[in-house]
This record gives C-alpha cells, sequence and structure tokens, in this order.
C-alpha cells in the first residue's frame, strides 16, 4: 500500500469553501483590517475603526438618506445609444449592457424624490460602477431632467458626485453635457430652490468642471479624491512631488474649495440642518420637541353647564 496516494478520504471535509460567502470578510484598504461585512452594511460602509469611506451604491446610498429608505425614482429619460458607433477593443454597445446587467440600472445616473425630515427632497446620485460613473448623454439628460423636476415640485436639490469623467466613447457629445447641466443649475438658482453637492470618492474629469462645483453649499467626504487632471498626470507635467494628501477632501477645504467635510453617517443630519436654514424652515430638532411636547400633551375636557360669570367692577 503505497500512503502517498492510498489514503482514507475523511468524511468532513474542514476546508471545503463550498458554504462560504465570498464577501464574508472584506479588507480595509487602508489599515489591511478585516471587517465582517455586515458591520459594514450597517455603518453605511465606513470602517468603523479608522473611518475609511468605502464604495457604497447609489440605491442603497439613497435608503441612508431619506427618511424610512422611501423614496420614487425618477424615470430615466430616453437617448440615443452610442451615437458615435464606438469601438476599442469591444464595442461601446457591449459595455453598456454589461454594467446593465451588473448595476440593474440604465445609466450612471439615478434620480429620486423623498421626504427629509418631513420635508420633499430631490436627488441625483451618481453609480461609480456603471463605467467608472462617466458622463454621457443618458447621464447628462437625467441630471438635467432632475433639477427640472426638482423646480417643478419646487424642492431642493442634492448632487452625490463619483465620477472619472466625461465618457470618451461619446466624444463631443459628452462635453455637450458640461453647459447643459450647467445651463440646469442656472435655473435652480433662478427659481430660488437650494443646490447642495455632496463630492464623493472620486470626483475628477468634466464632472468637477460642471455642476459639481456650482452648488450653494459645498460637501465632501472624508478621504474624496476632487480634482479635474489626477495627481499622477500632475506630478509627470510639472516634474514635482506634490505635497502629502493634495486633491483630497481635507487639503480642499484648508484651501476653500470645499465647505465642509463630513463623515457618511452625519450627512443626513448635517444636510437636513443646512435646508432648515436655506429654506427657513423649522430645524429638525425643533420639529421633533414639538411632536414629543404634543403627544405628551393631556387632552382638555370641556366641562358642561353653564359658564361662570366674571366678576364685576363692583364686586
Amino acid at each position: 500500500m503505497n500512503w502517498i496516494s492510498d489514503y482514507v478520504r475523511p468524511k468532513f471535509d474542514f476546508f471545503s469553501r463550498r458554504d462560504m460567502p465570498e464577501n464574508l470578510w472584506i479588507k480595509d484598504p487602508e489599515s489591511g483590517e478585516m471587517v465582517f461585512h455586515k458591520d459594514l452594511e450597517a455603518n453605511q460602509w465606513v470602517v468603523p475603526s479608522s473611518g475609511h469611506h468605502m464604495y457604497i451604491p447609489a440605491a442603497e446610498r439613497l435608503s441612508h438618506f431619506y427618511d424610512d429608505g422611501a423614496f420614487e425614482v425618477l424615470k430615466q429619460p430616453e437617448v440615443a445609444q452610442d451615437p458615435l458607433k464606438f469601438r476599442d477593443e469591444r464595442r461601446y454597445i457591449d459595455k453598456l449592457k454589461e454594467s446593465r446587467t451588473k448595476t440593474k440600472m440604465d445609466d450612471t445616473i439615478m434620480g429620486a424624490v423623498g421626504k427629509l425630515f418631513g420635508m420633499e427632497v430631490t436627488c441625483a446620485v451618481h453609480e461609480y460602477k456603471f463605467m467608472g460613473g462617466s458622463l454621457g448623454m443618458a447621464a447628462g439628460e437625467a441630471i438635467v431632467k432632475a433639477m427640472e423636476e426638482a423646480v417643478k415640485r419646487k424642492t431642493p436639490f442634492i448632487m452625490y458626485t463619483a465620477s472619472g469623467g466625461a465618457r470618451m466613447q461619446e466624444g463631443i457629445l459628452s462635453l455637450m453635457q458640461l453647459p447643459r447641466t450647467t445651463v440646469a443649475v442656472q435655473m435652480l438658482r433662478e427659481a430660488g430652490l437650494p443646490y447642495i453637492v455632496v463630492l464623493t470618492n472620486p470626483t475628477t474629469g468634466g464632472v468637477s468642471a460642471s455642476y459639481a462645483m456650482l452648488g450653494d453649499i459645498h460637501i465632501a467626504e472624508p478621504g474624496a479624491l476632487i480634482c479635474f487632471a489626477g495627481p499622477r498626470v500632475i506630478e509627470q507635467t510639472i516634474r514635482e512631488k506634490l505635497p502629502e494628501g493634495f486633491q483630497r477632501a481635507e487639503y480642499l477645504k484648508e484651501h476653500g474649495m470645499v465647505d465642509m467635510v463630513v463623515p457618511r453617517t452625519q450627512l443626513r443630519e448635517t444636510i437636513g440642518d443646512l435646508l432648515s436654514l436655506l429654506t427657513k424652515q423649522p430645524k429638525r430638532e425643533e420639529i421633533e420637541i414639538v411632536e414629543e411636547e404634543a403627544s405628551n400633551e393631556a387632552p382638555t375636557v370641556k366641562a358642561e353647564g353653564k359658564p361662570e360669570k366674571s366678576a364685576s367692577k363692583a364686586d
């Protein structure tokens, strides 16, 4: 008997991974710590120990933002598909089909309307896993239609950006979305509606050169890369070493490019407070106090019978 080839297999395979999910543990890119995926989901995909902000899907971001996670998704406008019949290693139309299957979205922008602390708010969110959140004809049209919906409903508008820039497969047609979205932002201004931009990682290229930097207030998530050209391109151009943290959210705040850096878990409350100031409505805390006092107030009972006579001056 050859003990190398002839052996009795154990009844229990302790090394089998057939029943173990692949994403059970996720590695923190900063510290290398392994984090249980349920803990990440509960914390909006922010690593609890290091505070590193990981990717979060557009629909999940909206569910954390709106009251009770309820919102109405705006219909994606129809535009021409693959207008330039572009092809490199693969056909552009095939890449679109692949991204739609992966993200369950028609394009990179998801528009929605819902309640934030009882106030109706319109949002548009970039889905970065749809071709890097790139800005094309469909994305530009979705942003314009979402802003028009905000004007129609007279609601504030919140923009969550996460993009690698304009979509090269659509050429100049994608670049035309920069002035179109800029005009739509001006439409919000003329209507007197607040426009708040939340800059997430990464926000680059043509998106940062248009609607991403035209908000009334700019909020950035910690560590987010915000720029037009990336640090590597700049270093190769000027042939100098860039400062540490260059083009990150904290660096931009120090140099006056963004108004505040807010962790993802605090965005909902922060935006709610800002909107109460911009719209001159009661603050979130005041609404909660009034509701609590109303619930605790004892009901008044009207006494039966004739009302008592008021005392006269002679008495």
